[in-house]
């Protein structure tokens, strides 16, 4: 790759490398037993997607350090895209979401595979929940494999096994303030902990220290993936609320439906008057919930300017996050990439 950033291209790299390994490894399913091809098929497909950013941010963790564009690392880069699809995967299964990227979720797909047998939904739940379980084991296994030195490889397993438990952490903590009243503080610490770490911190952490940058850099990368992983989900959830199902793949309803702990939900609560608040608790968590509902929340949350106070969050973590750029020692093709991807990230028109 030549030292200016070319998303297309790095996604595209992203993208061979992810399905050669995956095919290899539904070949393996197969050769064990033909009944494994749905599974197999879902394997492959959970890691389909995506615009690669996780990857990007491992490979310009690296690449800060002074490291030169390299094969094995982008092979250790591509397993944090499959610790993504392992998080989706369980995501999904969770929320009970039908759709992703506009086509049925995995737990949903693999019913088609079982229709003729009692209980279909059941089963097909749980075998989304062991092709999410080993998906992340792939990751490990992609990472493992690499082809860096050993010694590198040392250097990133502390953090790695961070990775995992913060993002663990962070599903859970999700789930234990799901459908309680909204609280602000509550969302912050889900958004930090099931988003924000592993989407940007952790892999540029991963990179910087496969690398082997030095602590100040490693703070420095810190410092700006974090407000940024921040002003990720942020927007995720703006999106999920107010953009297009079409364009953004998927239900715009999840988040209502659900109840979750959206930053979103908690500043509307608490912006809104005790009439505001019931009529908002009146469809929370509703499963017979309609697009009139959804086109209501909209305009209550309008009302109390929610979005525009969740927008002002996104700039502000954003700008903190590029700010912390200009006091690190970076080659200026990383700082140039860095700058781009905090743009990208967090700009997104689906």
């Amino acid at each position: 790759m030549s030292e200016r950033w070319a998303r297309s291209a790095f996604k595209e790299r992203i993208d061979t490398l992810l399905a050669d390994f995956l095919a290899e490894e539904a070949e393996h399913l197969l050769a064990i037993d033909d009944a494994l091809r749905p599974v197999a098929e879902q394997l492959q497909a959970a890691a389909g997607h995506g615009k690669r950013l996780r990857a990007a941010f491992c490979y310009w963790g690296w690449r800060a350090a002074g490291q030169p564009d390299s094969d094995p690392l982008m092979r250790a880069a591509a397993s944090m895209e499959l610790v993504h699809a392992a998080a989706i995967v369980h995501d999904d299964l969770i929320d009970d979401s039908p759709l992703r990227h506009s086509l049925p979720t995995v737990h949903v797909a693999l019913q088609t595979s079982l229709a003729a047998r009692p209980r279909k939904r059941a089963a097909a739940r749980s075998l989304a929940m062991l092709v999410g379980d080993h998906l992340m084991a792939l990751a490990g296994q992609l990472f493992a494999t690499s082809g860096l030195p050993a010694a590198y490889l040392a250097r990133a397993r502390p953090m790695w096994a961070q990775l995992a438990r913060e993002l663990i952490a962070g599903e859970c903590l999700e789930i234990l303030s799901t459908g309680s009243n909204p609280d602000t503080d509550v969302a912050l610490k889900v958004v930090r902990y099931k988003t924000a770490k592993y989407t940007v911190e952790h892999p540029l952490l991963i990179g910087g220290l496969l690398a082997g940058a030095a602590p100040g850099l490693r703070d420095g990368l810190s410092s700006y993936g974090l407000p940024l992983g921040e002003a990720f989900q942020l927007r995720d959830d703006l999106l999920g609320l107010f953009g297009e199902p079409d364009r953004t793949g998927k239900a715009g309803l999840d988040d209502i439906r659900g109840q979750r702990p959206t930053v979103l939900l908690a500043n509307t609560w608490q912006a809104a008057l005790p009439a505001q608040r019931e009529r908002l608790a009146g469809v929370l968590g509703r499963r017979d919930l309609t697009t009139q509902h959804l086109q209501d929340v909209r305009e209550l949350m309008i009302e109390l300017k929610a979005p525009q106070e969740v927008e002002n969050m996104i700039t502000t973590r954003v700008q903190e996050a590029v700010s912390h750029l200009d006091g690190l020692d970076l080659p200026l093709h990383a700082r140039r990439a860095l700058t781009d991807l905090a743009r990208s990230a967090t700009d997104r028109r689906h």
